[in-house]
Order: C-alpha cells, then structure tokens, then sequence
C-alpha cells in the first residue's frame, strides 16, 4: 500500500461544465435541471463557459466586454445557484479581446489618436527593426526569431485592419480570426475616373461572384484594369468587417487597469474560481517564444495573482504542453492550482490497455508532490494528446506519462472512432505536430456504457477536483453534422451538442445517465474524500484505491479486462 497523503484540492464537490445554453435555451433551464430531485447533491461547482458574457467568436472565448449576455443570463440565476450552494467558475481570456470590444472599436475609430493605441499589438512596431518587411507591408521577423514562434493556425498570427486614414495595419492575432467581404456597386467604382461604365460593371461582377464563392478578392485578374487593383481593393476592403481574437499589450498600464476592473467584476457575479486562459501566450518579446516564456510570464502571473487575491479568487492557470517540459510542475511549485490534462489521454489508454500502471503513476505523483488539480474526461475543448509526450530540454530527454507509440495508438482509436484532429503549424504554415483530438469521451470509448461509466468512476476516485462534461453525463455522441458545418474551428463543434429539457427528461431514465449521478453525488458528499487516497497493491488489470477519513472510507475496485467495477464505504 502506498503512502498516504491528504487531499488538498480546491474543493471537495464536483464541478458540472456546461456553456449558459448548453442544456435548454439558457441558464435558466440548466437551473431548473439542477433542482431536479435526481440532481440533488451532485453538484457543489459549476463551470460556466464565456458565452456567459459578450462574446462573438470561438464559441464565447472572444470576448467583446464582461458584462452578462442578457440573452443567455439573468441575475436571478445567479442568485438561484447561491440558493443551491454552487460557487461558480468563469474564465477570463487574459492574451486577447475581440475586435468588437470597446477597446479595439475605439482604435479603429480613431486610428493613431486612440487612447488604445497600444492596447492591442501593431506587429511590425513590435517586430519593427528585427526582421524584413514583404510586399503586402507585413514585417517577417528574422529566421532566428520566426523559429521560436509557437503558431496555433497556419501562417504569421496577424490581422490586417483597416485605419481611418485609408492604411491597413497587421496587429497580432494568434487564435481565431474571420473576415467578410460584403458585395460592392457599380456606383462604388465610380471615384475611379479611369473606369468607365463597363469596366465598372464588370469588375463589380466579378468581385461580387468572388465573394459569393468566398474566393480571395485579391487573387482577381481585373484584365485590362490590373494596373488600378490598388485603388479597387481599397474600395472592397473599406466594406468588409471582421471577427477575431485580438491579442492585448500587456505592457500597456490600460490593460492591467481592464483587469483590475474585469476581476472585481467577476467577484460580484459570485466568482470563486477564476480560469487563466491562454495566459501562457500574453507576455512577448522579441528573441523569445511567445508561449511561457520566462521570466516574463511568472512576472504577469504573479501580478494577476495580486489582482485575485484582492477579490478572494482562486486562480486555474489554463496550460498545454508536453509532460516532459515539466511546466504542469513548475506552475504548481508556484502554489498554482493546475488542471490534469493529462487524465483523459491515460484513461483511454488504461481502459484500451487493460494497464492502471501508467494512470496509477500518475496519481502517485500527484500525491507525492502535493498537486491541487482540477480533472476532466470530456470539456468543451478537445482530448488532450500532445500533453503526455516527453520533451527534450536543454539536451536531455524527459520521458513523457506515456510512450510515443502508445500516444499514437490512442489516436488512432479514437480516429477510428470518428474523432477529428486539430493540428500545430511553424510559421510556413508546415504542420508540426498534433495537438488534440475532438471526439465526445463516450463515442472515444466507442460508446461502451460500461466503459464510460467505469472511467467516471475512475475519475472521482483520482485525487483532485472532478469536472463533469454535461454531454458526457448523458453519454452524448459525435456530432458530424455540427463539425462539418462549424467551419475552420469545426473540429469542436463535434461535441457540443445542446441538449433540450425533453432529452434531460429522457437521459434521467437511462441507467448511464442514473448510475453517473449517483456517483458524482457520493463523490460530492462522502467525508471520506476529504481525506487521503490510498493505492492498494493489486494485478495491473486492476485499479485499486480508496479514500480515508478517520472511520470514514470508500474503496473503489475496478476490473479493466469487464469493465466491472465495485465501491465499498462505510
């Protein structure tokens, strides 16, 4: 038998993760499930994603203002989770803002005179005298730079805006970003004095077809026209508009003042847990990646720390990476709460393996090195995989919590499966690696009830603060027809599915639906859990382990060839 250690994770409860529309039409209705009797005790934590605020791309994570969506959340709900005794998880999108904030409308209004001119980041006075400027005005920073970038999409993370004055400007975009062209009229073409009528209709026809084909406006052979392209590109770009996710200068005071703001904010709307996300890619410096590079990022992390601390919130800092960069460690070391990323990839691997060796190290070290972990199977994101690889670091290998081949072969189950992939680009747009995959956990375990239930069983018996997917609480499956219609960041849509009061109605008759809840509400209520974990010694086919508190204890003994699992508690 192991060691035995206390558990000190953020809260004993479980945490329900759901956006405000998730279940029903609004928060209201996830509200009104949660008073269910079959609900009663399940829950103690709620995470509410971002489209709880203004929001308009990204599924809520461009945030355009921190002030409630009235169309999805009223301040009466907030009141009834207080009734319910629900403390409440937001996120706050530290690295960026969308172009539809305040903020970024203001600069564009107003150009260089924008009191937030350097609240957002102009890439070539950023990169200005440390790379080569192209043909589309865009500075290409230096090879040794370039190299150290971390790219989330292919291509340089930029989006080029238009200014009052008529210029585009390239301003740092490293997530999403969309840009609509809206059709154009002869008559627009007019100010052009070397056009006549035909040459008008013509170009106007054939921009507009471009647009409807949603074909770049700029690769259009105008014929005898080439020469005027400037001037009639200047015309479409004056009519087009964007979406997108604008990185902030954190070097910017007006930006510490929005958080000091934002986070005071948050507190009022019952914030208990505040999730960090993106934070890695806020601080950025030329000659350094612009993902965690240090000090620079321990700097801003220590500073919103001063901020929480002051509004009594607790900070998650949200962090990808590889296992073997040991940064899931360093945070922690820092006092941070982490998440365990790392769970949804070992629980496949221990359920498709028949092995608890690599999930039971795992929990070792979480106990040895008094982790404070929040962990998940399915969220609104996708499967982690790229997280449990091992790491070269200053020419030593760290191994990773899984081999690579091992890695490999969870994808592949769950692409079998029907899973789709989200990948990492250099700054060529080169793919480099993958990151995660997207697929809901139930259709990953190729929709075995009895698997999903065993690994929820798994999951509440792990050390750290379990949160429950509400598509996986109801064994929800792939959805092709949303992934395949969501476009570019479709991949996610995949398993997002709303799900309406009839079908929580049905779910609640289901036994995977019942037997889910009935484990949650132990794992939300029994004393035991805030205790200390223990490993009893058992076959590798076998995960074994249980909670004490003082007289107070319940054994979990799962068998990973049936799938059969039984709690013992006292």
């Amino acid at each position: 038998m192991s060691e035995v250690k206390k558990n000190t994770s953020i809260n004993n409860g479980v945490m329900l993760n759901a956006y405000p529309d998730s279940i029903g039409n609004n928060l209201s209705d996830i509200v009104r499930m949660l008073k269910m009797p079959e609900f009663k005790n399940a829950f103690s934590l709620f995470y509410v994603l971002p489209t709880f605020f203004n929001s308009d791309l990204d599924r809520g994570f461009s945030i355009i203002d921190y002030n409630l969506n009235k169309d999805l959340v009223s301040v009466s709900d907030l009141e009834d989770l207080e009734k319910l005794n629900v403390s409440l998880k937001f996120d706050i999108v530290l690295n960026h803002l969308s172009v539809a904030s305040p903020q970024f409308k203001d600069l564009l209004e107003h150009g260089d005179s924008s009191k937030y001119k350097d609240f957002f980041i102009n890439w070539n006075t950023f990169w200005e005298g440390n790379g080569t400027m192209n043909e589309d005005g865009i500075i290409v920073p230096h090879k040794e730079y370039l190299s150290k970038l971390f790219m989330r999409k292919s291509g340089l993370p930029i989006l080029k805006v238009l200014f009052p004055d008529g210029s585009e400007k390239p301003y740092w975009n490293t997530f999403y970003q969309q840009i609509s062209y809206h059709k154009i009229s002869e008559s627009e073409l007019q100010s052009i004095e070397e056009l006549n009528s035909w040459q008008s209709k013509f170009i106007s026809d054939n921009i507009n077809k471009a647009i409807e084909e949603n074909q770049d406006v700029a690769s259009i052979d105008f014929g005898d026209c080439n020469h005027l392209k400037s001037e009639i590109l200047k015309i479409v770009n004056k009519k087009r508009s964007y979406l997108g996710q604008m990185d902030v200068n954190a070097k910017s005071e007006l930006v510490w003042d929005f958080y000091e703001e934002t986070l005071a904010k948050l507190k009022d709307f019952g914030c208990k847990i505040l999730r960090l996300d993106a934070f890695a890619y806020l601080h950025k410096e030329v000659g350094q990646s612009n993902f965690f590079n240090k000090p620079g990022t321990w700097d801003y992390l220590k500073r919103i720390k001063q901020i929480a601390d002051k509004n009594e919130l607790i900070l998650l800092p949200e962090i990808h990476a590889e296992y073997g960069l040991n940064l899931h460690n360093e945070v922690a070391e820092e006092g941070y709460q982490i998440y365990d990323f790392f769970l949804p990839g070992l629980m496949i691997h221990t359920l498709e393996k028949h092995s608890s060796k690599a999930i039971l190290n795992w929990a070792k070290e979480i106990i040895a090195k008094d982790y404070k972990t929040v962990n998940m199977l399915g969220c609104h994101d996708g499967i982690p995989v790229l997280d449990l690889k091992g790491k070269e670091v200053n020419g030593i290998y760290n191994k990773g919590l899984l081999e690579d081949h091992e890695i490999e072969s969870i994808m592949s189950v769950i692409l079998e499966r029907g899973g789709r992939v989200k990948n990492l680009y250099d700054a060529s747009g080169n793919k480099i690696s993958y990151y995660q995959v997207n697929a809901t956990f139930f259709s990953a375990l190729g929709e075995d009830e009895k698997k999903l239930l065993v690994a929820r069983a798994i999951q509440l018996f792990m050390p750290g603060t379990p949160q429950i997917w509400y598509l996986d609480l109801f064994a929800g499956k792939n959805n092709y027809a949303a992934a395949d219609a969501g476009g570019s960041g479709g991949h996610k849509e995949i398993n997002r599915t709303t799900i309406n009061m009839q079908e929580v109605k049905e779910g609640l008759s289901k036994d995977i639906v019942i037997k889910q809840l009935e484990l949650i509400r132990l794992r939300n209520t029994s004393k035991a859990f805030l205790g200390s974990f223990k490993i009893h010694n058992s076959p590798e086919h076998v995960f074994d382990v249980a909670w004490v508190n003082g007289e107070t204890s319940v054994r979990l003994t799962a068998n990973l060839n049936t799938y059969d699992f039984k709690i013992t508690h006292d």
